[in-house]
């Protein structure tokens, strides 16, 4: 724990019944860090998020945000962070203009005087001010919510799975403008299933199954891989990889992209059990390990 620690979690805990949502999770995220939650559907973050932004009591744990309890602390905390749901949950009958006046009105400002904050985002939205926000596209609701999430300038900025369901360019748009918001010195917690928005952040935690499974920079991550890896090319994928699972040296073997990627062996052992077993086209190389190949690693170990 730090002072200049924007939010420490220490040992939080949640059940659902017989279902552990989050289990003796602990981390830090440092003031104006971009921080990300790197996991599957079911992995915990949404509970954790919901637990950050006092809308949901931990079982167990504590956890402070900006230096408040987020049990004890929830009125004089939710003045002071901004949250962007995974749902859409804005007014969908409401125009563009109207829902970002409304969100402004609730923490008695208005869109006038927060203009600097917004402006990043407002910009591509305000040719769409009389459009409502149900008929928007996919893209264009996720920056609405991101405005109205930011309009109350709040000191903290929590943003689940933002970019989930929208296309690759609306993607890159929506990291982009993040990247803004860092600049300005705004901490943001983002929580996002695809492995390779784990690069935009400073640093990232996997997590699965409630489980942090690591926490550190995505580089220190990537490079943590302690094992030979290998990217297969073959034109029978699925075949080649069911192959594969019957080789006594192979220890993994999963879809990665247009590839297999292998470990366990080196590549002259792997193009040698594929051609032995009728794939004259395969090849094997060396290749470098991602955040993806940790994150099964470390789910399978």
């Amino acid at each position: 724990m730090s002072t200049s620690d924007a939010v420490v979690v220490e040992r939080i805990a949640k059940r659902f019944g017989s279902t552990t949502a989050l289990s003796d999770v602990s981390f830090s995220v440092r003031a104006g860090e971009l921080f990300g939650f790197v996991g599957p559907d079911g992995g915990g973050k949404t509970t954790l998020f919901r637990i950050l932004v006092t809308l949901m009591l931990p079982d167990s744990g504590r956890a402070t945000v900006l230096g408040r309890d987020v049990v004890r602390d929830l009125w004089a905390l939710r003045q002071r962070i901004g949250y962007m749901p995974g749902r859409f949950s804005l007014y969908p009958d409401l125009s563009v203009l109207e829902n970002l006046r409304f969100f402004a009105s609730v923490f008695g400002t208005t869109i006038d005087r927060e203009r600097e904050r917004i402006d990043p985002i407002y910009r591509q939205l305000e040719a769409f001010n009389d459009r409502r926000a149900g008929a928007l596209s996919g893209g264009m609701k996720q920056k609405l919510a991101l405005c109205c999430a930011l309009v109350h300038r709040p000191e903290i900025l929590f943003l689940d799975e933002p970019t989930t369901g929208v296309d690759a360019v609306s993607r890159r748009e929506f990291w982009d403008l993040l990247a803004t918001l860092k600049q300005s010195g705004l901490t943001a917690i983002v929580s996002t299933p695809y492995m390779d928005e784990a690069h935009r952040c400073d640093r990232v935690a996997l997590i699965e199954r409630g489980r942090l499974l690591v926490t550190d920079t995505p580089q220190r991550i990537a490079d943590s891989f302690d094992r030979p890896l290998v990217a297969v090319r073959v034109d029978a994928r699925y075949r080649a990889l069911q192959a594969l699972r019957e080789s006594p040296k192979v220890e993994h073997v999963y879809p990665f992209g247009e590839t297999l990627h292998v470990t366990g062996a080196d590549p002259a052992y792997v193009r040698q059990w594929l051609t032995t077993r009728g794939f004259a086209d395969a090849t094997a190389e060396s290749a470098p390990a991602t955040i993806e190949d940790v994150f099964i690693a470390r789910m399978g170990a």
